[in-house]
């Protein structure tokens, strides 16, 4: 099982290089990353990048459910985003029922929400390689923009301050806010 790089590590904040060659060795860590989001149960994970394991590589997997087969996504771009889940509710924050608070294993017990698409038209290959353009909407959008955030060296900490959205560190298993 591969270790999960939590912050400070700069892996986390450096842009990710493409995958030029899908081969065994790359399959099989893959599979590594698979093995190690799956086993991740405090708090379990939905989506796991190469930075966090270490990786400065194109790729991330998502498992959005316990039962949900795990997607592998290569060398991805968003094509296009929009019709926010949130776009209904112009004046998120403290006010906001539909705000979700994410989460990150890089950054363990620290949630915030953060204001992302509902829809992305996602470009990747798959693990034969194959080069797929598919939609994603709902959770699994909001997974996968997490993730290509961790690609492009961004952490949602971040995205949450940009977005004037609060912080909150688990204690205990409540939630305080934190002040920055």
């Amino acid at each position: 099982m591969l270790k999960i790089v939590r912050i400070p590590n700069q892996i986390l904040n450096n842009p990710v290089k493409p995958i030029s060659v899908i081969d065994e060795k790359f399959k099989k860590l893959v599979y590594e990353m698979e093995e190690t989001l799956i086993a991740q149960d405090d708090p379990p994970g939905v989506g796991l990048a190469g930075p966090q394991v270490g990786e400065n590589l194109a790729v991330f997997i998502i498992k959005p459910t316990p039962a949900s087969k795990t997607k592998v996504f290569i060398n991805p771009k968003i094509l296009k985003s929009g019709e926010g889940s949130n776009d209904k509710d112009k004046k998120l924050g403290k006010k906001s029922k539909n705000l979700k608070l994410e989460g990150c294993l890089s950054i363990p017990r620290i949630w915030s929400p953060v204001k992302r698409s509902g829809r992305v038209l996602l470009e990747y290959q798959d693990l034969a390689g194959e080069k797929v353009t598919k939609e994603f909407s709902g959770f699994e959008a909001i997974i996968i923009q997490h993730e290509m955030d961790h690609l492009k060296g961004i952490l949602f900490t971040q995205r949450s301050i940009e977005q004037n959205l609060p912080l909150y560190e688990e204690k205990n298993g409540e939630l305080e806010k934190l002040d920055y």
